[in-house]
């Protein structure tokens, strides 16, 4: 019984994969902003399992850091492999002999290097020059909606409007 009850105070919009529902209260163009209104509703005592933020216009981006070269794939694999082989040095050395942590930690580390070495030269030579380049990927939105449950849509849409306009929170 008690999950019955709870289950109800849950936004039917939390479930994964479901397309969020209800009537559009504030339309933001950015996250932040979208979640400081929600956080004003929170404030002035809104039930905020009714809102749902929606970030609208999704676009991926792809943003270009550097060009890939063969110094700069050999640089960067070494560096990976080395982190690596800081943490297994790590572990090894608090198990080695006595006397013997700091080699350990060093063979670790310098073995890690040369394979991540190794194999960012065959990943970047199996690419043929195909992708020469380097860059991060995101996803953004356009703008971000906050959506609200039919039966309490207008009373969050006229307290976003009021905090908007610097007005006094109504209840």
């Amino acid at each position: 019984m008690a999950s019955t009850s709870a289950r109800s105070l849950q936004n039917p919009n939390s479930r994964p994969g479901r397309v969020p529902t209800g009537w559009p209260v504030g339309t933001f163009a950015t996250y932040a902003e979208a979640q400081a209104a929600v956080d004003t509703l929170s404030d002035r005592q809104f039930p905020v399992e009714k809102l749902t933020i929606v970030g609208v216009d999704l676009m991926q981006v792809e943003t270009i850091t550097g060009r890939l070269t063969w110094g700069r794939v050999l640089g960067s694999g070494a560096l990976s492999g080395a982190w690596f082989g800081i943490f297994i040095g790590l572990l090894f050395a608090l198990f080695a002999q006595p006397g013997t942590g700091w080699g350990v930690f060093f063979w670790s580390l310098l073995i890690g290097a040369l394979f991540g070495l190794i194999f960012a030269a065959m990943a970047y030579g199996v690419t043929g020059g195909k992708r020469d380049f380097a860059s991060a990927t995101s996803i953004v939105a356009g703008h971000y909606d906050v959506l609200c449950e039919p039966d309490s849509a207008p009373q969050a849409r006229d307290m976003i409007a009021a905090a908007a306009a610097g007005g006094a929170p109504q209840q």
